[in-house]
């Protein structure tokens, strides 16, 4: 009998033969420098080329559907706000047009278009977060100081308005909490204007460095068909093609009358991504001065409505949708007529849009999966809820 030897080629080039090798399965997190939270990756590696990868989430949950059901209609504001830190206003406006929709609650014209105001210009606070951490996820650390510089200058006005910089609790059901500040829209007009001068320090250092370029172009690759498959949203589907904006067509509070200018890319990769997040601060910049210019010609009027002691919504369901930040972020509200929502389901960007993973890692090598991880530009609050 003669004995058969099976050997496994390895290594790359031709005819290469090494010793034989196994598959090893490495965790990148639950608490990991480059992962944005507590989100761990379950990763089977071939050498350094990744074989099979799994999002493992759930390290966050804190069960805020189930909250939502023991909190009044105001009190859920405040749960809403903390899934995605970075979003907070964005997210608590959700829940306002929800149950304002139940209510058929006609909210007054000068909270309308102030509400669009602060959306934007939370939308460009998020977006500036990640155009600053991104780079330095890859080894560059100096945008990040240029990232927080206009970050702060517009914190300044969010923290004057509503005395909060993260969490802000500005949103009632009726409309906002209290009027504008008086001089306030003239110095967030300035604030508005200054960011957009130094908007291009930021992307000169970033775009104009050939090593970003070299490890974003042609990397983390997401088609047209895996943006639909996984409901995948916001920047990273318009930066696949996908020329989908709930502010331009299905316009809610002011969007229907302003010039929405959808930012979009075909390329789908992590440079692609990062063009459409930098280019659209420079649209919700020039919305929140069209938002400024109609505040500024508005009468003077209520900025809410008086509601009663006990908020009480009529029985039904109702689902409201926004553009935030990070994607499509929705909730579901079923009511039974009582004081607190028999049912309030979240749908979340980041929770969407981590999934596609499992299908765009496999096949890269580990040192970029550090780079496609942080263009995906998730907080993981907004994964876990």
């Amino acid at each position: 009998m003669r004995n058969v030897t099976t050997q496994r080629t390895v290594g790359i080039g031709a005819g290469a033969k090494e010793l034989a090798t196994e598959d090893m399965i490495l965790n990148i997190g639950p608490q990991h420098p480059s992962t944005h939270g507590v989100l761990r990756l379950r990763l089977t590696l071939d050498g350094e080329r990744i074989v099979a990868a799994e999002p493992v989430v759930g390290y966050m949950h804190r069960g805020a559907e189930k909250l939502f059901e023991v909190r009044d209609f105001r009190q859920i504001i405040v749960l809403a706000n903390r899934h995605d830190w970075l979003s907070a206003f964005s997210s608590e406006l959700g829940v306002v047009l929800a149950v304002e929709r139940m209510l058929g609650m006609e909210v007054p014209r000068r909270a309308v278009w102030a509400r669009t105001l602060l959306a934007e210009l939370n939308r460009v606070l998020n977006h500036l977060m990640f155009l600053g951490s991104y780079p330095l996820e890859i080894g560059a650390i100096t945008p990040i100081f240029y990232a927080f510089r206009e970050r702060e200058t517009l914190q300044h006005v969010m923290e004057e308005i509503s005395g909060g910089r993260m969490h802000y609790m500005f949103n009632r059901v009726g409309g906002l909490k209290e009027e504008l500040p008086a001089g306030w829209t003239t110095r967030t007009r300035t604030a508005v204007a200054d960011v957009r001068a130094r908007m291009s320090d930021l992307s000169d250092l970033i775009l104009g460095n050939e090593i970003f370029r070299a490890r974003t172009r042609g990397v983390g690759t997401i088609t047209r068909e895996q943006i639909l498959q996984y409901g995948v949203s916001g920047p990273i589907a318009r930066a696949a093609g996908v020329d989908f904006d709930l502010r331009r067509d299905e316009p809610y509070l002011a969007y229907g009358e302003l010039p929405v200018r959808v930012v979009t890319r075909t390329e789908g990769d992590c440079l692609a991504r990062f063009e459409c997040l930098l280019d659209q601060v420079h649209v919700s910049l020039d919305l929140a001065d069209a938002c400024l210019d109609r505040l500024a010609d508005l009468p003077p009027g209520p900025i809410n409505q008086r509601l009663p002691k006990v908020l009480k919504v009529p029985e039904g369901h109702t689902y409201a949708w926004t553009e935030n930040p990070l994607g499509l972020n929705g909730y579901f509200l079923v009511s039974r007529g009582e004081k607190t929502p028999w049912r309030l389901k979240l749908r979340s960007a980041s929770f969407n849009n981590i999934q596609v993973l499992a299908e765009l890692l496999p096949g890269c090598l580990i040192a970029d999966m550090i780079a496609i991880l942080g263009s995906m530009f998730f907080v993981v609050g907004d994964i876990d809820k």
